[in-house]
């Protein structure tokens, strides 16, 4: 399947400069060419040449003229003989199998990092992928049967993602479920020292943060260590911490709070700015005691000033 006939697709719903369309790539979950200007244009003036498509230039007052392309009658027909074609198999390639096969060589914190990276990567995938289909940008909506096939291919793209990350989880329980893992394969942490001042950095987690005995761990971690103050990162937080209503963020924060941990998150930007979410992370970030911030320069300067 070539751009040109997503480019039709779009087309036979509105009429749109190469910008639009471009954007429309750009911000799309499921039409996965990158949307390039050569791209784009290419195809734009390859199909004008076939009479798929014509273009007006409108000329603006205090902007720059731009091109307008509509599709056809020829063009409405080639995509209809594309959408009655047969489709092609879905394809599978993952990078992350090939270097997951062979994983065998490395300890067991190396590999379990490895698999809380890709599920950590998978989960903020999910979390666009929702935010995506919450705002439901460029989609046509002209009738209810539009709407509603629209709504599947979102829901397809979820579901595939969250199928990912049932089977990473289901991975690493199978694989660690008859070894008894001492605290450091658990905890993927470093023990770090700055202007005289200690504190631990979780790096992640084979048990991402979700109840308060893993806050009570990681204190435990910090007592040991003769540190009070800990950063975590994104790859150490578990899904439910960013649900508010599972009230799990609240619980693990008050349990660092009464034990005198002063603690820092590194959370993505994205996250940290998103719905109730973002409530709950200006209200911390104007205390002293648990602070989220973008990244870790952010952190350490405040965790150690």
């Amino acid at each position: 399947m070539s751009i040109r006939l997503a480019i039709l697709g779009i087309l036979s719903w509105k009429s749109s400069t190469g910008y639009e369309l471009k954007k429309i790539f750009e911000e799309s979950s499921f039409m996965y060419w990158s949307g390039n200007n050569n791209q784009i244009y290419k195809a734009l003036m390859n199909m004008e040449n076939e009479d798929f498509v014509t273009s007006e230039v409108v000329h603006q007052d205090n902007s720059p003229s731009k091109k307008i392309y509509t599709i056809t009658e020829e063009g409405l027909k080639e995509l209809r003989n594309w959408l009655v074609s047969s489709s092609e198999a879905p394809e599978i390639k993952k990078t992350f199998l090939v270097q997951l096969a062979w994983s065998d060589m490395l300890s067991n914190q190396e590999l379990s990092e490895i698999l809380t990276k890709y599920e950590n990567e998978i989960k903020l995938q999910l979390m666009m992928q929702k935010e995506k289909y919450r705002r439901a940008l460029h989609s046509p909506n002209r009738s209810r049967r539009e709407s509603l096939i629209w709504e599947m291919i979102s829901e397809n793209i979820i579901s595939t993602y969250h199928n990912e990350l049932n089977w990473v989880r289901e991975t690493r329980q199978r694989l660690f479920e008859n070894e008894v893992m001492e605290e450091k394969d658990k905890m993927n942490y470093q023990v770090r020292e700055t202007e005289s001042k200690k504190y631990i950095e979780l790096i992640s987690s084979t048990e991402p943060l979700s109840t308060e005995n893993n806050a009570l761990d990681l204190i435990s971690l910090c007592w040991e260590h003769e540190a009070n103050a800990i950063i975590i990162h994104y790859t150490a937080l578990s899904e439910d911490f960013f649900k508010l209503k599972t009230k799990v963020a609240g619980d693990i924060i008050q349990k660092f709070i009464n034990y005198g941990i002063k603690t820092a998150a590194i959370i993505p930007q994205e996250i940290i700015e998103k719905g109730r979410f973002k409530e709950l992370a200006m209200e911390m970030n104007t205390g002293n005691h648990f602070r989220m911030y973008g990244s870790k320069e952010e952190a350490e300067n405040w965790l150690l000033k």
